[in-house]
């Protein structure tokens, strides 16, 4: 299997290969700008390497296949961020240590920047399934799933406009869904069964939002790219303020604990298990990584 440098960069081979098309003319300078600027310098792409770290431990036989799956998922989340921003939202004025699209190139370019992602990634897909077009109709499936209703981050999104919010499938909808498309698509690149890996990327997926929750209450603004204390100030549900600190990594814990024990047997499942367990680590707290079974 792959080294987790070399995943990334596979990552942003094929991420920049998908913007260099699209920038191509007649596209507006300033939207071409902004699309490039919501993708790169990217975040940890913590989805797209879960995506090709399982198509890698599936024994992967068409490499393209999971480089266009991993560069959709990825696009995805980048322009739920684009989107998660507006002032119709959040209104935040950071992302990644710089100003969030809507404050760089304006609201109206930021809301086509997003949507234009989103098209992309499904014409990613359908690139690269070339070879081997009888996979793509399960990776759509897969991330249509993930990214709309009622399964995916377009439902957790409406959860912060309810009144009474269901923390858990709050987090399993918003953040949750994007890591079961990553583990699924990944396996599904591979050829492979999608079903097995749900319970895999829902887990990682809930530890995500957990840390995230902690890291805005404990985190430092240098490792959050953003202001500290946004989840109050939007008055957004939390596992922190349900739970408190302690409740919460406690939590994050037993998901951690979870997740390792609920990867499938596959030719690289032990690598795969290893590769969990150190973002594991790099999830929890550092007063408590070393508690990462």
């Amino acid at each position: 299997m792959m080294g987790t440098k070399n995943i990334h960069d596979r990552i942003n081979l094929a991420l920049s290969e998908t913007l260099k098309s699209a920038k191509d003319s007649p596209a507006p300078p300033k939207l071409a700008a902004a699309i490039d600027y919501a993708v790169f310098p990217g975040g940890a792409r913590v989805r797209p390497r879960l995506c090709l770290a399982v198509a890698q431990a599936c024994g992967e036989d068409f490499s393209e296949i999971g480089n266009c799956a991993a560069a959709a998922i990825e696009l995805i989340h980048c322009a739920s961020l684009v989107h998660d921003d507006l002032p119709c939202f959040d209104n935040a004025t950071l992302r990644r240590g710089k100003p969030t699209a809507h404050r760089a190139f304006g609201e109206t370019v930021a809301v086509l920047a997003g949507d234009s992602l989103i098209i992309l990634a499904f014409e990613n897909l359908a690139k690269g399934c070339m070879r081997c077009p009888e996979r793509l109709p399960s990776l759509i499936r897969i991330l249509t799933k993930s990214s709309g209703l009622p399964f995916g981050i377009c439902s957790g999104q409406g959860w912060e406009s309810e009144e009474k919010i269901n923390l858990s499938a709050y987090h399993q909808l918003k953040t949750g869904s994007l890591f079961v498309a990553a583990t699924c698509m990944g396996a599904v690149s591979a050829g492979e069964d999608p079903e097995p890996w749900v319970e895999l990327g829902a887990r990682v997926g809930e530890a995500f939002q957990v840390a995230d929750d902690l890291k805005d209450v404990i985190g430092e603004m240098d490792e959050l790219g953003k202001p500290q204390g946004q989840d109050a100030i939007n008055c957004r549900p939390s596992a922190v303020s349900e739970l408190g600190v302690e409740g919460a990594i406690e939590r994050l814990q037993g998901i951690l604990s979870g997740a390792i024990a609920s990867i499938p047997a596959c030719p690289g499942e032990a690598q795969l298990c290893e590769i969990i367990r150190h973002q594991a680590k790099q999830l929890m707290p550092p007063f408590a990584a070393d508690k990462v079974l």
